[in-house]
């Protein structure tokens, strides 16, 4: 089953056209130090109702949770259809204990499948219990991080809470943290990454902060110092996100960081093509939850088969000349996809869900169905 997809090759392709594969090499080759999963609080699940009733979920399907974290959808995916079976894969150690609890609870006894590790991972695991491919009937992806990682001080995602500066959502099972990257970094790699994973125009300006306060001081190892020192090139005071909202000057670095750390563009553009290749039969239900457009851009152009050697196309194709190549399989796959779109324009949270969890106000709901 995993020799129909090759892992290894796909997983670094989208790092390879972003001109970022030899920094994620350079810097993973380092002993990590792992950090001990804590318990934390669940999360409410955004666009739940949404994304069950696009995933129609059928009594006897079976079903495949790509990010399980606290569980709220496939709670709601099993309440719904008590014949139906979900597959829950997460790559936290936490949310794999929370998963393997619900799969003692007496409604769900026999009815949810636990399993720890990356998209990248998926192929092996399934292989091993014996799962035969296309024989899933929907798949649900959550991107992004949950609001019991960001809640946890420990796991060092969030500016608000002083900890150690971490970032790895698998608590240590790989990589290395976000502390070990900035103190092993140089200039023109970090500024490239924030530039590219974290969209800050100032990278430049932030990289070279970074890497001169190491120079005289210490490890930056603290998700305050980091906040601060931050602050302090940019100025206190908050930015204005994409959408108005008022945010910290930090918010792009932390996001950039956070990405590299877990590698995160390259598993969900790897999570895509698993769906359409190994999980999902013909007619099965695809439904994506981005929370940021580098998320929603990988999703959207393999939704609508703009993908070169099996990576999200980095470039749209308005931008592409007609003479961007001559080969006619490469023309025609792209005006030809694997799906086809449940709705015209991308789904949004409403105002009262907005209300309820402010974490939902950058939520994008995608769904699709697999054709062929």
């Amino acid at each position: 089953m995993a020799s129909a997809i090759k892992p290894r090759q796909l997983m670094h392709q989208f790092l390879t056209r972003l001109r970022l594969t030899a920094i994620q090499n350079k810097y993973y080759s380092v002993t990590a130090t792992p950090s001990t999963p804590a318990q934390a609080a669940p999360h409410v699940p955004v666009l739940c109702d949404t994304a069950i009733e696009y995933l129609q979920p059928q009594p006897g399907g079976k079903y495949i949770d790509m990010t399980f974290g606290a569980g709220g959808h496939a709670r709601r995916l099993l309440d719904n259809c008590p014949e139906a079976t979900i597959y829950a894969l997460d790559r936290d150690p936490v949310a794999h204990q929370l998963a393997q609890r619900m799969s003692q609870e007496q409604n769900y006894k026999g009815r949810l499948v636990p399993l720890l590790g990356k998209f990248s991972e998926l192929p092996q695991l399934l292989q091993t219990l014996n799962v035969p491919p296309r024989s899933f009937d929907g798949v649900l992806f959550d991107f992004g991080c949950s609001s019991m990682q960001f809640d946890e001080a420990a796991r060092g995602f969030s500016i608000a809470h002083n900890g150690p500066l971490d970032m790895r959502m698998d608590c240590g099972r790989g990589g290395v943290s976000a502390a070990d990257v900035l103190a092993r970094i140089e200039e023109p790699d970090l500024a490239r990454i924030l530039r590219v994973y974290g969209e800050e125009k100032a990278a430049k300006k932030i990289a070279r902060a970074i890497i001169e306060a190491r120079s005289a001081l210490h490890r930056i190892e603290t998700t305050h110092q980091l906040a601060d020192l931050v602050a302090s090139v940019l100025g206190e005071g908050q930015r204005l996100d994409k959408l108005q909202r008022p945010s910290h000057v930090a918010t792009k670095t932390f996001q950039a960081l956070r990405i590299f750390v877990n590698n995160e563009l390259n598993e969900i553009n790897y999570g895509m093509l698993l769906a359409r290749e190994l999980l999902l039969r013909v007619q099965g239900r695809l439904v994506a939850i981005t929370f940021h457009s580098l998320e929603d851009t990988i999703v959207k152009r393999h939704l609508n088969g703009n993908v070169i050697e099996g990576m999200a196309n980095p470039v749209p194709l308005k931008y592409c000349g007609h003479d961007f190549t001559h080969d006619p399989e490469l023309l025609e796959s792209f005006v030809q996809s694997n799906w086809r779109q449940l709705h015209r324009h991308v789904i949004l949270p409403d105002a009262s869900e907005i209300a309820r969890n402010s974490r939902s106000r950058s939520a994008k709901l995608r769904a699709a169905v697999k054709i062929k």
